[in-house]
């Protein structure tokens, strides 16, 4: 392989940035890593080996493009801004192991891009973490890994547990398809230009099996969506409330006391099998 330059350099990254004249985009939440003990971090956590096929979504500039490349077998990078696409020709030119698609991952095919289960990798733009992981739970591609930096609040709620305030919908969600740990704290000085909140790297281990087996995945989700759309109300009126569950307060009421839940529990003290119990005795 032929030398290249290291764009995880601040220096490097701000030259190839005033060479290309590229403007940073808020719409796309453009904010480049210039850190590379957190770089190593990322590349550790994913656990990234010539046997790995890779999709990195929101490659930037390429910078830690450059590093997966050389860890990974194949590396495709989705990115959406097609002004960055020739500079991502020129900084990824040095490997024969990636390909770049110009795309809005949330449109593409996951299951086109490789045969073999994929470990995904991103630096995701903040505005729309919660879409993209939950597109990729949800479109059935085979996934072994989904190691993400995002927003340091999203990555405490993704590991929250059940009774504290940042446990949620997007808890039990991320519990249902994967496991969850963080593994980096991200300050605000490792990127160009700088966020203006803290980040945390989340490595989601993928289950092969899932926790529960709910008979009715959407109806469980939907139960769940309800439970915390009203966090202040108890369970039972905000399942009420929910005019698309079609659900009586009596129906309910009957359902808690099979289950022997107490009618005053909110949304955030039960676990995910306690949602799947509650909704399979709604089904019955």
């Amino acid at each position: 392989m032929e030398k290249y330059k290291k764009l995880i350099n601040p220096q490097n990254t701000i030259e190839l940035v005033k060479k290309n004249e590229f403007t940073f985009k808020k719409r796309f939440g453009q904010n480049f890593l210039i850190d590379e003990h957190v770089l190593n971090k990322i590349m550790d956590g994913a656990e990234i080996t010539k046997e790995d096929s890779v999709l990195e979504i929101g490659p930037g500039i390429g910078t830690m493009t450059q590093a997966l490349c050389e860890r990974a077998g194949d590396v495709t990078a989705v990115e959406i801004d097609r002004d960055l696409i020739p500079i991502l020709n020129e900084t990824l030119s040095p490997f024969d192991n990636v390909k770049v698609i110009n795309e809005d991952v949330l449109k593409l095919d996951l299951n086109s891009i490789s045969d073999k289960p994929l470990k995904v990798v991103a630096n995701l733009p903040y505005y729309i973490t919660t879409p993209i992981v939950m597109e990729l739970f949800e479109s059935g591609a085979k996934l072994e890994s989904v190691t993400v930096m995002v927003q340091k609040e999203v990555a405490d709620r993704m590991q929250a547990i059940p009774g504290g305030k940042d446990y949620g919908a997007l808890s039990l969600a991320v519990q249902y398809y994967a496991e969850a740990k963080v593994i980096a704290n991200v300050p605000p000085n490792c990127f160009i230009p700088r966020p203006g909140v803290g980040s945390a790297v989340i490595n989601l281990k993928c289950h092969k099996i899932k926790p529960v087996c709910p008979k009715n995945e959407e109806h469980m989700f939907r139960l769940i969506k309800a439970a915390f759309a009203q966090r202040r109300k108890t369970l039972l009126n905000a399942l009420k409330n929910e005019s698309s569950l079609g659900l009586s307060k009596e129906r309910i009421q009957e359902v808690f006391s099979e289950l022997g839940m107490d009618e005053r529990i909110r949304g955030e003290k039960l676990s995910l099998a306690d949602f799947a119990a509650l909704s399979d005795k709604i089904l019955k």
